[in-house]
């Protein structure tokens, strides 16, 4: 087995997580790439105690002979590390070196567990739905897609006005302070903080959720992911800023935005044990009454 192994510096608690992670895998042969970053760091606290280990910089190194990716950090980490499996149908394995994550959900005190199972091929591979952004600048290069959410904020103090339309057809004018427009997997992110739903990974639907709306009959909306959105803007400020999950660029109020689902998906390892619904009741304390 080939892995990568993509990460952020952590704090000293994980330390003895970390190495116990690494000896996992070279007790089992396990050829193991890391990022430059990532790598630079770990040396410094912990002895790899593995001559041959590799590392990346660029996704480009990563589109052959990779079985998989463990992320260590938190959702955002696995945010980042899309930018580097990309459409090479590398599977993802979410590490958490903090809080349960939605998607990094594999605790510290998990790991051996989860090592052993995913060294036995004792898991699940999830498929996740993207966001495609098109603009007439193309702002955000040669891989303009989000796993969470597009999002489209005010720079200054003054509200925007943002008309959408779908496949073609007037939706509505928000007047707002941004708008969300949000995958199934973005719905428990940024979405669920302005009042948005939460839809089930596979449920095949787009959510649309304003920032804040100066009107309070407005509210989200859920469309087929089948649906092409175009959004024109108007706003007193010269410039906007459009947001792809972590990656933010400042964009003209003269462009037009146009969403689709992109035409691949990405894939992240669930653990036999864990479900979606599991993860909710953890992250949300659902069932859980303070008062007792």
């Amino acid at each position: 087995m080939r892995v990568a192994i993509y990460g952020r510096n952590f704090e000293e608690g994980f330390k003895e997580y970390i190495k116990k992670f690494f000896e996992i895998l070279n007790q089992n042969n396990v050829q193991i790439v890391v990022f430059k970053e990532f790598y630079d760091f770990l040396r410094k606290i912990i002895d790899l105690k593995n001559d041959s280990i590799e590392v990346f910089t660029k996704h480009t190194e990563l589109k052959e002979n990779i079985d998989l990716l463990f992320s260590i950090g938190g959702d955002g980490t696995i945010l980042s590390a899309i930018n580097y499996v990309r459409n090479y149908g590398i599977p993802i394995v979410g590490i958490n070196t903090g809080r349960l994550g939605f998607l990094a959900s594999i605790a510290k005190d998990e790991i051996e567990s989860a090592l052993q199972a995913i060294l036995t091929s004792n898991y699940q591979v999830e498929e996740r739905s993207l966001l495609k952004l098109r603009t007439s600048s193309n702002h955000f290069g040669d891989f303009p897609y989000s796993l969470n959410e597009v999002a489209i904020q005010k720079v200054d103090s003054e509200m925007i006005t943002v008309h959408v339309y779908i496949d073609g057809e007037y939706l509505n004018t928000y007047w707002s302070d941004g708008l969300i427009v949000s995958t199934p997997t973005g719905s428990t992110a940024y979405s669920l903080s302005v009042g948005g739903p939460i839809i089930i990974p596979q449920s095949g639907n787009f959510i649309i959720s304003p920032i804040s709306p100066h009107n309070l009959t407005v509210r989200p909306i859920v469309l087929p992911d089948t649906s092409t959105l175009e959004l024109k803007l108007e706003s007193r400020a010269l410039n906007y800023i459009a947001s792809l999950d972590h990656r933010s660029m400042m964009i003209k109020n003269t462009e037009e935005l146009f969403i689709r689902k992109a035409d691949f998906k990405v894939k992240l390892i669930k653990l036999n044990n864990t479900s979606f619904y599991k993860t909710l009741r953890n992250k949300l304390m659902w069932g859980v009454d303070k008062r007792n």
